[in-house]
């Protein structure tokens, strides 16, 4: 059975951005692995019980916010810890999340300024993903979730001989 992945739903095509829109990754690994079935789609927003199309958020310190100054942190957070929820379940070995969101940047955030500023970060999901051990990839980091999960099934591999 191949290793599992957590995937942010949007990079899937599916419409549950803040936009009302989808991120549709075409990269081929990514399209392999979702035809191999490796895929645990989630959205930690939607979860979380935020609608589409919502406010664009941003990270500002220690809590979640809109431009307008709705504080949206316990749904950020709610959402991070159903994705851990889901992640635990399912045996993921690693996850691919959509880069720069507040849920689920694993390199860099918008800066809270919504200026279009990035800054160095991760989103609230990444972060405790990471916390329990998981490995987190951008959709631009795909070279690099590769090379691990092939590892993990060395690893694995060698663990059944």
């Amino acid at each position: 059975m191949p290793a599992k992945i957590l995937v942010s739903a949007c990079l899937l095509g599916q419409q549950v951005r803040y936009d009302g829109g989808g991120k549709l990754c075409e990269d081929p690994r990514f399209l392999q692995w979702q035809a191999e079935g490796r895929f645990v789609p989630v959205c930690p927003e939607v979860a979380g019980g935020l609608p589409t199309p919502r406010p664009p958020a941003q990270i500002r310190g220690d809590r979640v916010v809109t431009e307008q100054g709705e504080d949206l942190t316990e749904a950020f957070d709610r959402g991070a810890e159903l994705a851990l929820q889901a992640a635990l379940a399912h045996g993921v070995a690693l996850a691919i999340l959509k880069q720069s969101s507040p849920s689920c940047g694993s390199q860099s955030v918008y800066d809270g300024t919504f200026s279009g500023a990035k800054r160095p970060g991760e989103g609230r999901t990444a972060a405790l993903l990471r916390e329990h051990g998981f490995m987190v990839f951008g959709e631009d980091q795909l070279e690099s979730a590769e090379r691990e999960l092939a590892r993990l099934e060395r690893e694995r591999t060698e663990a059944e001989r």
